[in-house]
C-alpha cells in the first residue's frame, strides 16, 4: 500500500487519478484528520478547492445557501488555525474521532480528474460520551504536477436539514 506522498507523485497531472489511487488519498486524508494532523490536511487541497457541509440535500449552488461550513482557501487557513489555537469552544479540549470512509462509486472522470461519492461514518467521543455522524461524500481530485489535491470535498450529513450541534473538527 503506497503512502499518501507516493500517491502525490505516482500520477502525472495529465492523467486522471486512478480509483484505486483517489481512494487511498481518501483513506490518508481521513487518517490526518483523525489525528488532528491538520496543518498536513492543508497542502492537499487546490488553490481553488471548495470544502463544504451544507444543511440542505440535493442542491447545486452551495454559495448561495446557508451552509454548516463553505471554505474556500482562505477560509480553510482560518478554521485550522481557530481549531489548533485552543481559542475555538467547539474545540476545547479536541474531539477523539474514528471515520470509515467507503462505498466509492466513481461519478466521473475528466481530464486530470476523478469525481466520486462515499459514505462516512465518523464516531466522536469528548466529554465522555460517544457520538455518531453518518454522511454522503462527494469528492473531485485532480492530478497536479505536485500529486493529488482536493478539488472539492462536500459532506452531506445524513440528518443536516435537522442538524443541532456544533462540530468542532473537519469531516
Amino acid at each position: 500500500m503506497s503512502t499518501l506522498a507516493e500517491t502525490r507523485t505516482e500520477t502525472p497531472a495529465s492523467a486522471a487519478p486512478s480509483l484505486q489511487d483517489a481512494i487511498q488519498f481518501i483513506w490518508a486524508e481521513a487518517d490526518m484528520l483523525d489525528r488532528l494532523d491538520y496543518r498536513a490536511w492543508l497542502p492537499l487541497w487546490t488553490e481553488g478547492g471548495r470544502y463544504v457541509i451544507p444543511t440542505e440535500r440535493d442542491i447545486a449552488d452551495y454559495d448561495d445557501r446557508l451552509n454548516i461550513v463553505n471554505d474556500d482557501a482562505e477560509m480553510r487557513q482560518a478554521r485550522v488555525k481557530r481549531l489548533l489555537s485552543g481559542f475555538s469552544m467547539s474545540s476545547a479540549p479536541p474531539a477523539r474521532t474514528v471515520r470509515t470512509v467507503s462505498r466509492f462509486v466513481p461519478v466521473a472522470v475528466e481530464d486530470g480528474a476523478i469525481t466520486l461519492r462515499a459514505a462516512m461514518i465518523l464516531v466522536e467521543y469528548k466529554y465522555e460520551r460517544m457520538r455518531t455522524l453518518a454522511a454522503d461524500v462527494d469528492y473531485r481530485i485532480v492530478a497536479t504536477g505536485d500529486g493529488l489535491r482536493l478539488d472539492r470535498k462536500i459532506v452531506t450529513l445524513v440528518n443536516c436539514d435537522d442538524y443541532q450541534h456544533g462540530i468542532g473538527y473537519l469531516l
